[in-house]
């Protein structure tokens, strides 16, 4: 029925099967026709030599009877052929499902003529556990990707099934895992985009082709880092930096270098270290070179792994 989950292998449509069981009965009567000739060839060629052998016969006559069971020869294999063909017309009248998954609507019904000598869609099948995850990355992603390939830092997704991470548009965190299945092997050059697929369990079908999503693809391989809240960190017109306060409890400007948000917080790639005492509340309050009592504060991520 529409709408229906089918297995690989299910029937969906039936051709009206009698002209086709026809021509398979034609090709198997030209067969044997032609496999008759060929045995009366095969004696005719026999009792020519067995003449030719005992002076008797004619080596022209040998040589015609030859043609002849060469061409009896040809004709079997051509009428075999014929066979094949109408044996295979007549399986195409059997469209059964080629994969598994769900089926639309459909778009012929029982008693149509389906017309010959172009593509004729009967219906759509839709696989869904697993199920494809497609996507685009810019070219700037795509040759950030592609260094961290070639020094190392991690595998290209072409050779390797690299996990990624994937939510719908109401869900929080990264609650989906898949695998990376497929990398294009070009750039758009109307759109400046390469397209991925990624694969995924889909057991509960809660994913339907066409849904949008977002999808995470880590660029690294896992590695300690320094995170502080965002709105630790300040900015004028020339760097970023944060507040720290030194074992004297006097605070001071420092630059950093900033990486990602991971998980709300911001990745620190230089300028403070796990010792340092970063000033994360009453920034407002602070100017370097203030003496403060700081308190210790325990810092939690703001979002879901």
């Amino acid at each position: 029925r529409e709408g229906d989950l089918v297995q690989a292998g299910d029937l969906l449509y039936e051709i009206d099967r009698r002209p086709f069981e026809a021509a398979v009965n034609q090709a198997d009567a030209r067969l044997d026709a032609a496999i008759a000739r060929l045995d009366l060839a095969q004696i005719e060629l026999n009792r020519a030599r067995e003449l030719l052998n005992r002076d008797v016969g004619s080596r022209s006559e040998a040589q015609r009877r030859h043609a002849e069971h060469v061409e009896a020869t040809a004709d079997v294999s051509l009428a075999e052929a014929q066979l094949q063909t109408a044996e295979l017309d007549l399986e195409f009248t059997r469209i059964t499902a080629p994969i598994t998954g769900r089926i639309s609507a459909t778009a012929i019904d029982a008693g149509n003529l389906v017309p010959v000598g172009g593509p004729m869609v009967l219906a759509n099948i839709v696989t869904l556990d697993p199920i494809e995850f497609v996507f685009t990355v810019s070219e700037a992603d795509f040759l950030r990707y592609a260094r961290l390939d070639l020094n190392g830092s991690r595998p290209s997704s072409r050779d390797t099934e690299n996990p990624v991470l994937i939510r719908l548009l109401d869900e929080d965190g990264w609650p989906r895992e898949g695998r990376m299945t497929f990398v294009d092997n070009r750039i758009d050059p109307n759109t400046g985009t390469l397209e991925g697929r990624a694969t995924i369990a889909n057991p509960d079908r809660l994913l339907q082709p066409g849904l949008f999503g977002h999808l995470r693809l880590p660029g690294s391989v896992e590695y300690e880092a320094i995170l502080i809240p965002d709105e630790a960190v300040l900015s004028d017109q020339s760097s970023l930096f944060v507040y720290v306060v030194g074992d004297d409890d006097v605070v001071s400007e420092r630059p950093v270098t900033l990486g990602p948000l991971h998980r709300g917080m911001r990745v620190v790639r230089d300028g403070v270290g796990p010792a340092d005492r970063v000033v994360v509340s009453g920034i407002q309050r602070v100017r370097p070179g203030a003496i403060v009592s700081p308190e210790p504060t325990e810092l939690a991520f703001s979002q879901a792994p």
